[in-house]
């Protein structure tokens, strides 16, 4: 249990501040049936996703990531001015835009229009819509997708069996369709509770979903391992017919060995959050006790998650830079920390920063080398309470 959360990506401007800002509850539960992980309070989608300002182009790791596996994708499946590729989520062409280029059709499916304009700008066919079965069959009497792509949305979906369907529905005979997200094992082991928020609404192991998917016709048949955002699953999915090789059966062993099947994989997770909490406020006391200056870095999500939880605001925290154009000058929503341009962090010197983006921590230490030759730290919360 987290407590009363606002949105994490419902950042507010100042003249704001005076407003009501909702909370809701933000509690994390398991279903000692199919051990499927899940918050059981739910945000209507419209509420969270119609104007959103999460830019994947502003991560420089996650945009490499992507051309990767663009590249990959075009070379593993021999994709053509023939194929067709649709992405579930497509936010602002980041992924899709490595097939554009080179002349493969696409569409893109995205519900935030403010986003979706930013792809269109950018040459990448983009609708403005949620993806549903009822999309996917109108979808589908057009043209049939060879490779439907989504990348952390899955987790976002409350219907995951309106969304598998929907797959099924508009995947070719001889299609894949290819997921990441978040991994479950992953979080619980590393107490990762700050990926815990209400867009994600699940959080998944092999275990739990595999037997959604044969019940919709559709076979896991590949399942990598990523170090994305503190540990995520790509999977791999065709129709029914198709063989899975040994990832799967490996990845079964794997989550058979973590327990995920029983109540001793998750018992401890709660305690991990509660010493993360305790540390990281000690370590924080012991900073301003010294005089110390102190900010963060990455207005992400997690981080409204994290400062919430741990009664952290712009008490503790001068202000939170961020690359994205699109966050700056707004507020993190419950503790009010100002958003500033990331080239404040050198410019005002902090000695001290909380790294809330920390799932890109190599990504932001080696973009950072100026604030940190000047003497500046970052502290880190997770997954232990560190300072580099």
């Amino acid at each position: 249990d987290l407590g009363e959360q606002p949105l994490a990506n419902n950042l507010l401007r100042p003249e704001d501040l005076g407003k009501p800002e909702p909370r809701f509850p933000l509690r994390l539960a398991v279903c000692t049936e199919c051990w499927l992980m899940q918050i059981t309070d739910l945000v209507p989608p419209v509420e969270l996703f119609s104007d959103y300002v999460y830019f994947s182009s502003y991560s420089d790791a996650w945009v490499k990531h992507a051309a990767e596996c663009a590249k990959r994708y075009r070379d593993e499946f021999a994709l053509s001015s023939e194929s067709y590729v649709v992405e579930i989520a497509s936010n602002d062409g980041y992924l899709l835009r490595n097939f554009a280029e080179v002349g493969i059709p696409h569409l893109g499916i995205e519900p935030a229009k403010n986003i979706a304009e930013v792809a269109q700008e950018k040459g990448v066919e983009t609708r403005v819509a949620f993806f549903t079965k009822k999309l996917a069959q109108e979808l589908a009497s057009e043209k049939l997708a060879d490779l439907i792509l989504a990348n952390n949305v899955f987790a976002h979906v409350p219907n995951i069996n309106d969304f598998i369907g929907g797959i099924k529905t508009l995947l070719a005979p001889e299609g894949r369709a290819i997921l990441e997200f978040p991994r479950g094992p992953d979080m619980i082991l590393m107490g990762e509770f700050d990926t815990i928020y209400h867009e994600h609404v699940f959080y998944f192991t092999l275990t739990a979903i595999e037997p959604v998917f044969a019940r919709h016709g559709l076979r896991i048949t590949r399942a990598e391992r990523t170090p994305m955002h503190g540990g995520s699953l790509r999977i791999f999915v065709r129709h029914d017919g198709q063989e899975a090789d040994d990832t799967v059966t490996a990845l079964r062993e794997e989550e058979s060995q973590l327990n995920v099947n029983t109540l001793d994989c998750y018992q401890d997770f709660s305690a991990k959050a509660e010493v993360t909490r305790t540390n990281l406020r000690e370590q924080i006391t012991s900073i301003q006790a010294e005089g110390k200056t102190l900010a963060a870095y990455g207005a992400a999500a997690k981080g409204s998650t994290l400062l919430n939880f741990c009664g952290l605001n712009s008490g503790d925290l001068a202000f939170v830079a961020d690359r994205s154009p699109h966050k700056q000058g707004k507020l993190l929503p419950g503790v009010h920390v100002p958003i500033v341009a990331e080239e404040e962090l050198v410019a005002r010197a902090p000695d001290v920063t909380l790294l809330l983006a920390w799932n890109f921590m190599d990504e932001i230490l080696a973009q950072q080398t100026t604030y940190r030759d000047a003497g500046g730290k970052f502290l880190v919360p997770i997954p232990g309470v560190q300072v580099v």
